[in-house]
């Protein structure tokens, strides 16, 4: 089953990917690695985790961030059919000092790599808790994929 047939019946519906935020690109790939920049949750929810969030939220707002982030390898590489594997995936949830569950924020992030990828969504992960991060976003995702990327001779993608 192909990827786009997987997130047909999952009811996963791609949106474009993003803009960057600022002067950064959306990805680099260098040596069959895709390094996926930061992206949040889409609707740019705004607030904490442990003030304005609770932990189940903060996990539908990591799959939807996870869904920019698919968003993003399609538009790098035509297809997620390319993706050979999840690499690393790191979460950087706006919480209150006293908010002890970024780990079970993350998973949403996590379980959504699985069910659309299988065993290549398995991954190592890190999570931390900000003090603040960009927009007020209740979290932002980077992450590194090996990937099958079609390039010329100069390294530019084709």
């Amino acid at each position: 089953m192909s990827i786009e047939d997987r997130l047909q019946q999952l009811n996963i519906e791609l949106p474009s990917a993003s803009d960057p935020a600022a002067k950064y690109a959306n990805y680099v790939y260098l040596n069959g690695l895709l390094f996926v920049s930061g992206k949040g949750p889409s609707g740019n929810p705004r607030g904490k985790l442990g003030l304005d969030y609770m932990t189940e939220q903060g996990y539908e707002f990591a799959r939807l961030a996870g869904i920019e982030v698919l968003a993003v390898l399609k538009s790098a590489l035509g297809s997620l059919d390319k993706v050979k594997r999840a690499v690393k995936i790191q979460g950087f949830v706006n919480a209150t000092a006293d908010f002890e569950e970024h780990h079970k924020v993350l998973n949403g992030y996590s379980d959504l790599l699985l069910e659309v990828f299988g065993e290549k969504g398995i991954h190592a992960r890190s999570v931390l808790g900000a003090v603040s991060v960009r927009d007020n976003l209740p979290i932002i995702v980077d992450s590194i994929f090996e990937v099958e990327m079609d390039i010329d001779a100069d390294g530019v993608k084709v």
